[in-house]
């Protein structure tokens, strides 16, 4: 099974002509957490579109000459992506741009379609050319053929999202429009805010709000459309209270920068809360409580709150390097922990620390921080981790691979911590996610296997892709 994608979205809009290539960089600088294999820009200028996307971080693809090449304009919509094992290329690079008989359309998407297969397929024996392999193209491809069928675009959004099944946060940007829309279930965050000067701003996260100087005005609701044009704001919720709110319980848990406050919570409020109840479930005799960066650092301070064991810095971050979680390739991620991170031996030399980290996917990382722990002479590790074990796959946007990848569905707590060379292993009871947010809707599917949308039977991005991969495995 292929990795999936989480990647940021942002949609500007002005009433003047503006700077809005410049505001969408800041915005995409502010998302980098979200994505870091791709990124892009296009900007429309009195309904002639222009764009920039490449492969690559946002202050590499977007350096001041590139910058300076894209024009002034009244909109723009931009994207980050992550990178997936046999998805990085840059025909995946977004905002997908659609040129059709009653326009042009640019349109970046957060998420995956738990019906991304069975839509291609009929696609394609309909005639489509499918020149990516992500989702967006596919819901490029209805959304264009709604359009053919219906007054306006909007409309044409509308229509689509009765077909489209799964998770899918949307920027989409026509040569007088600017429109949101997020998914029925919620699955993944979409937020907007607008300036003093009247534009509007929509974001995955509300950090991108803040980083163009955007005050936060509200997160859409699930299943809502936003749509920004001449006529002002209108909100169209057709779609709303149609499936019961499933948000990712991850993006509080990982993906959402803790600045950031997400359908009313605060990520890092949340990311306390794990670290309280991690102290309370699986309480542990230590010396310091330290934090892995930088998920893992407001967990940490939430356990030493309700320990009373003293918060201290022993690991620090090189801030130049990705997030290993989202990184294509075992080896490449392996090669990034040997660099990302390194251990201060002042703070945890002869000492029993409790570490805390927001996951355990395969164990690699994990047991690369334990062993830089011990080789600064910590006495004792115990590890603490602010979420359930991972014991299935993710059809809605997270990187969570199948069971053969899953540490925790092939070793008990207790194997896991010897694997990983910990004294001792807890993880966040999956019973107590509610308690991060609330109780609100949430999906954990990846913790306790209740999907709120039927399994995909086939999962597959790229069908030839995957012939070419069996093939070299014979």
């Amino acid at each position: 099974m292929d990795l999936h994608e989480e990647c940021g979205v942002l949609g500007i809009i002005s009433p003047a002509t503006a700077d809005v290539a410049g505001m969408a960089y800041y915005g995409l600088y502010a998302l980098q957490h979200r994505g870091q294999e791709s990124c892009g820009i296009v900007i429309n200028d009195d309904g002639v579109f222009s764009s920039y996307k490449d492969l690559g971080l946002v202050s590499e693809v977007f350096s001041a000459d590139s910058l300076s090449r894209l024009p002034r304009g009244n909109m723009a919509v931009g994207h980050v992506r992550y990178g997936t094992t046999g998805g990085t290329n840059r025909n995946n690079c977004q905002p997908i741009e659609v040129n059709h008989q009653k326009g042009k359309m640019a349109l970046a998407h957060n998420g995956n379609l738990s019906n991304a297969a069975v839509l291609r397929n009929a696609l394609e024996l309909s005639g489509a050319i499918f020149h990516t392999t992500s989702d967006t193209e596919t819901i490029a491809y209805i959304v264009t053929r709604e359009r053919l069928r219906t007054p306006s675009i909007e409309d044409a959004l509308s229509a689509a999202m009765d077909t489209l099944d799964g998770a899918y946060s949307l920027v989409l940007m026509s040569s007088r429009k600017l429109i949101c829309a997020r998914d029925p279930y919620g699955f993944r965050p979409l937020c907007y805010g607008r300036t003093e000067d009247g534009m509007y701003v929509a974001a995955s996260e509300s950090c991108a709000l803040k980083a163009v100087g955007a005050e936060f005005v509200r997160d859409l609701e699930p299943g809502e459309i936003l749509v920004f044009g001449p006529e002002g704001m209108v909100s169209r919720r057709e779609h709303c209270e149609k499936k019961s709110k499933k948000l990712c319980i991850f993006e509080y848990i990982y993906f959402a920068r803790p600045d950031s406050v997400i359908d009313g919570v605060s990520v890092h409020g949340a990311r306390v809360q794990a670290g309280r109840i991690l102290a309370e479930t699986h309480p542990a005799q230590a010396d310091i409580v330290v934090g892995v960066p930088d998920s893992g650092l407001d967990g940490a301070l939430g356990f030493s709150m309700e320990s009373g064991i003293p918060y201290g810095i022993g690991l620090i971050k090189n801030k130049y390097i990705g997030r290993t979680f989202i990184s294509p390739g075992q080896s490449e991620r392996l090669d990034q922990v040997k660099i990302k991170l390194s251990a201060i031996e002042e703070s945890v030399r002869g000492k029993r620390v409790v570490l805390i980290d927001d996951s355990i996917v395969r164990g690699t990382t994990s047991s690369r921080i334990v062993k830089l722990l011990r080789e600064a002479g910590a006495k004792e590790i115990h590890m603490r981790i602010s979420s359930p074990p991972f014991l299935h796959p993710c059809y809605y946007g997270t990187d969570i691979d199948s069971g053969e990848h899953l540490i925790a569905c092939r070793h008990s707590v207790e194997e896991t911590a010897d694997i990983i060379g910990a004294d001792s292993l807890g993880y966040l009871p999956v019973g107590q996610l509610g308690a991060l947010i609330g109780n609100s809707g949430y999906c954990s599917a990846c913790f306790d296997g209740e999907y709120p949308t039927p399994v995909p039977a086939d999962t597959r991005k790229d069908r030839f892709e995957q012939k070419l991969s069996e093939r070299r495995k014979q």
